[in-house]
């Protein structure tokens, strides 16, 4: 598969590691390979080094994935990104790109938002961003293995957005009417996830990222990693980095069978899903995501859906 994907400079390169990276040299470190090694990625920079940017640049980065999307092949677009917003999801600019790009074919994970905690410390439900807040988006909350290979400890992340979505619009008789979806669509690992950290300059004296130049003591040191140029490594959380988790597992679902349409993709890895115990739909939606069990649902399916659709040639009740 071909993933794309938005983000700020350094997260994004983290991100892309964990969707695809594939380590060189690092024998006496952890397993540091991605969901999908083999997949190509494209980056779409729309935010600064800083994380912000504009809604103008965002719209144009996905419309120039959706314009390439045939000529590169991309089949899953990550949008590591959220922005505040009021609208439904119907009228919503960010909402309506990224609904484009799904009925373009491609597969989009978005990452819920990190606003499920208030600065006192209590838990925030309605506050799943844009466009994580669109039903044809896989959106994509936080969760905490705990650094164990077994799920039985993992918990969710209290910093990943609940829902339900509070979008809202005005009807004809001047009423407000939320959108109240149930989001998000599944959670993913996004504690202290270890990826590759955006270096520059020479060997002798690597430049870090900002967020590695600001908080290395956090960020690198404890990854316990001897950083060699070209192959340093970061800790990140957040969404923004469980949401490329689970467009690395779209890839994978994409090489097991290319058939598979986004709807179809969501519903796999929601349908396999591992529930988190004692966390509700708002919190976790189907659950953890569960990669082995989605490619043994997607290996058993049919495999000319995509083109059957393009050619028109799906009959009712197959």
């Amino acid at each position: 598969g071909v993933i794309s994907g938005m983000s700020r400079s350094p997260q994004w390169r983290s991100a892309a590691s964990i969707a695809a990276g594939r380590p060189k040299s690092y024998a006496t470190a952890p397993d540091l390979t991605g969901m999908a090694p083999n997949a190509n990625i494209y980056d779409v920079k729309v935010l600064n080094d800083f994380g912000f940017g504009t809604l103008s640049d965002t719209l144009e980065g996905i419309q120039w994935v959706i314009y390439h999307a045939k000529e590169y092949n991309i089949r899953v677009m990550n949008l590591s990104l959220a922005m505040d917003s009021t609208d439904s999801w119907q009228y919503d600019p960010l909402c309506v790109a990224a609904r484009s790009a799904v009925a373009q074919g491609i597969t989009v994970v978005v990452a819920a938002g990190n606003f499920g905690k208030s600065l006192f410390g209590s838990e925030v439900y309605g506050s799943v961003s844009s466009p994580g807040n669109d039903p044809s988006v896989i959106t994509v909350g936080s969760a905490n293995t705990k650094n164990t290979a077994v799920r039985s400890d993992d918990i969710l992340n209290t910093f990943s957005s609940r829902g339900p979505t509070r979008g809202s619009y005005i009807d004809t008789l001047g009423v407000k009417r939320r959108d109240n979806l149930l989001k998000p669509d599944l959670v993913a690992p996004g504690n202290m996830l270890v990826g590759a950290a955006a270096t520059r300059a020479d060997s002798a004296t690597p430049t870090w990222n900002n967020l590695g130049t600001l908080f290395y003591p956090m960020l690198v040191t404890p990854t316990g990693i001897t950083q060699t140029y070209r192959e340093t490594q970061m800790y990140l959380s957040g969404t923004s980095v469980s949401a490329p988790v689970v467009s690395g597992a779209a890839a994978v679902l994409l090489q097991a069978n290319p058939g598979l349409t986004p709807p179809l993709v969501k519903a796999i890895l929601q349908y396999t899903a591992q529930p988190i115990a004692g966390q509700n739909l708002l919190q976790q939606g189907a659950g953890l995501v569960n990669l082995a069990g989605a490619v043994t649902l997607a290996k058993v399916l049919r495999t000319d859906v995509t083109s059957k659709i393009a050619s028109n040639g799906i009959v009712s009740g197959e």
